[in-house]
């Protein structure tokens, strides 16, 4: 069986790597315009401990909107389903920072995968502490669940995220207006930019992602880190919202719960079975990794790991 996964990750790269150069860098935040569109990194990481990788799977990358899985369990498991109160659970076939959306609402985000739905998270993570405990956090999370204690932040991506934020700030106030934030904005934006760009590998993120594949389980720990119920809710919401617009085309294309971020990572979850991550920077036009979502396809098809199939 490893043998098979190791030829399904061949050929799910030669597939990839001929659709590199084809998508764009997230320009727009100027730390990410640098980033080298021809970086393609893929890893497996299996319940016994097994990590496959193939490419640039060590390179660390701005992580960007994979940290709101994480975010989302870690507020969970803080405030549980009253959550639920400040955020929806509906695809929002819309733009991840769509303002108008949030008008329309009331200043209640469709989902928590949304840039303004990962604020409201934000904020209820937050719960009455400072920023800067909140990110220490995510942070420690991030690194117990990779099992590696040098992932930090990108300080200069960071940085970058809160020079160019007009926008989150925008939503951020605007869900103040309505009621819908308990913290300052600043405080609360100041921690989402921070999460965004922490930095990690594809093999550190993929670790990191196992216990959703393991029923809130770390399989390496024994840790049960979030409830079965509430591990198997984030897998939906990640199958429904986890790449904006584009999220049926993912599913219909991938068949697994997975979530993308603009620094052109891809974390994918295959329940029972393991976690993928992958990372290339050019994206598709609603800002998914075009070579890593080509890969992703390929292997869940090659592996049978579809949970349609």
């Amino acid at each position: 069986m490893t043998d098979d996964l190791k030829s399904h990750i061949d050929e799910a790269m030669t597939l990839a790597a001929a659709h590199l150069g084809r998508g764009r860098v997230a320009d727009y935040i100027p730390a990410l315009a640098k980033v080298d569109p021809n970086k393609l990194g893929f890893a497996l990481a299996l319940p016994d401990g097994t990590v496959h990788t193939s490419g640039d799977a060590d390179e660390s990358f701005s992580i960007q909107s994979v940290s709101k899985v994480f975010t989302l369990a870690l507020a969970l498991r803080r405030v549980g389903s009253s959550l639920w109160d400040s955020v929806g659970r509906e695809p929002s076939g819309s733009a991840f920072n769509s303002i108008v959306q949030l008008e329309n609402e009331q200043g209640i985000p469709r989902n928590p995968l949304i840039n303004a739905g990962a604020i409201a998270t934000t904020d209820r993570l937050i719960d009455g502490r400072s920023g800067d405990a909140t990110i220490d956090e995510i942070v420690d999370f991030m690194r117990a669940r990779a099992g590696d204690d040098s992932i930090g932040i990108d300080f200069d991506v960071a940085f970058s995220e809160s020079e160019t934020g007009a926008r989150n700030r925008s939503l951020a106030h605007f869900m103040d207006a309505f009621g819908n934030l308990t913290h300052p904005v600043e405080p609360v934006v100041g921690v989402y930019f921070r999460q965004c760009a922490i930095a990690m590998s594809c093999r550190q993120l993929a670790r990191a992602g196992l216990f959703l594949a393991m029923e809130g389980r770390d399989p390496l720990t024994g840790e049960q880190l979030v409830e079965p119920h509430r591990a198997r809710r984030i897998n939906a919401i990640m199958m429904l919202c986890g790449h904006y617009d584009n999220s049926g085309e993912f599913a219909f294309r991938v068949g697994l719960p997975g979530k993308s971020g603009v620094g052109g990572g891809i974390l994918c979850i295959a329940p029972g079975q393991g976690s993928i991550a992958v990372w290339s920077p050019g994206l598709n036009e609603a800002g998914t990794s075009l070579a890593g979502a080509v890969a992703l396809e390929h292997f869940a098809y090659a592996a049978g790991w579809s949970v349609f199939d």
